[in-house]
């Protein structure tokens, strides 16, 4: 593959169009042009990492070839077994090199490269799924403080014993999407409420979506397409609660689809917001529709990542955590609930990839 004349010119046409977009990204032209600059930002993101791979790669193999020169002609036994010896180390960051570029060469999410926006749903099992659901808060929060990302809470509703019955969040940062798009389905707990006097185990669920946050050039919404609310804030009490119509609700009516937030004060400020999470429920749906269409193109996916799909349980007597789609299995639960899933996320984006080599190679 990597010798063939066909595979090379495929790189070097790579090559070619990474410094046409280098150089378009710095023309007058181009900056001034918001939705050509975005464009053209992400597939030099997506270049970038794939042609630095490759000239890393041609310098590798033109230091392995010298070093099998040197073994080869070398007379004295010490210098040719060392000179061996780096034949060997080289040999391995070839093969290393030559799977991190078949990886960079999988067809790519378009989507990965966005910021998230994360829906928690308390499910089944009353105020024990709520209590769950802000555990799942907790952990996300931990886990996106530790990544150096931006956490935003878009809106929430608390329940009436703790935790939450719902809350949106937009998660900024790098590689957010890719990280959390596993997240999505069913996550299911196991333990013994504080109020069980029989020491019984209860099972209650809560349900995790991740969207791709959308922006005006991914989703058009016509204006003449939307009904606004505005309505009182209400809540618990406190901060949460306004006296002027500030929280705002946006019906898109051709599809249906609608959001509300009033989290803030301003009801500028909780339009914009609740424009953000329209624009990615949107994008969602027709995103859906097109991997409906083609289902065939899905096959490497984690599971469905449908929302009704039981994807993981968190078992606190037994201080276990199972992903049920790879078969993974983790302990430390109170260090899990804490943000540190970075071994289960690793594991599920490795197998995302090592399905997608398998149907790219045919097996």
């Amino acid at each position: 593959m990597f010798d063939s004349p066909n595979f090379r010119e495929k790189m070097a046409t790579l090559e070619r169009r990474h410094e046409e977009v280098s150089a378009l990204l710095g023309t007058p032209e181009v900056i001034n042009k918001r939705a050509e600059f975005m464009k053209l930002s992400r597939e030099h993101a997506e270049l970038d990492p794939l042609v630095n791979a490759w000239k890393a790669y041609g310098k590798l193999t033109h230091d392995l070839a010298q070093a099998k020169q040197m073994a080869d002609a070398e007379a004295d036994p010490e210098l040719r077994e060392m000179a061996r010896e780096e034949v060997r180390q080289l040999d391995e960051q070839r093969i290393a090199a030559e799977q991190q570029i078949k990886i960079l060469l999988l067809p790519k999410d378009p989507n990965d490269g966005k910021n998230a926006i994360l829906e928690i749903r308390a499910g089944t099992g009353g105020d024990e799924a709520a209590l769950f659901a802000g555990d799942l808060y907790r952990m996300y929060s931990r886990y996106a403080e530790r990544q150096g990302w931006k956490l935003e809470v878009m809106s929430m509703s608390e329940g009436s014993s703790g935790g939450m019955k719902e809350v949106f969040l937009l998660v900024e940062g790098k590689d957010v999407f890719s990280k959390l798009k596993f997240e999505s389905g069913v996550h299911r707990v196991q333990r013994v409420p504080a109020t069980e006097a029989q020491g019984r185990i209860h099972t209650s669920a809560a349900t995790v979506a991740v969207l791709p946050e959308a922006d005006e050039v991914d989703v058009k919404i016509n204006e003449a397409d939307l009904k606004i609310d505005t309505y009182r804030s209400s809540g618990a009490g406190g901060q949460h609660v306004n006296t002027t119509d500030s929280a705002v609700r946006i019906t898109h009516v051709p599809t249906g689809v609608v959001v509300a937030c009033q989290e803030e004060r301003s009801q500028i400020k909780n339009r914009a917001k609740a424009m953000k999470m329209l624009r990615s429920k949107i994008l969602e749906a027709e995103q859906q529709k097109q991997a409906q269409a083609e289902a065939a193109a899905r096959k490497s996916q984690v599971g469905s990542g449908d929302r009704s799909e039981k994807i993981r349980t968190y078992n606190f007597p037994q201080d276990r955590v199972t992903d049920h789609r790879i078969g993974l299995t983790k302990h430390n639960l109170p260090g899990i609930i804490d943000g540190n899933i970075d071994d289960i996320v690793d594991a599920l984006r490795a197998h995302d990839q090592a399905e997608a080599l398998k149907a790219q190679a045919g097996l």
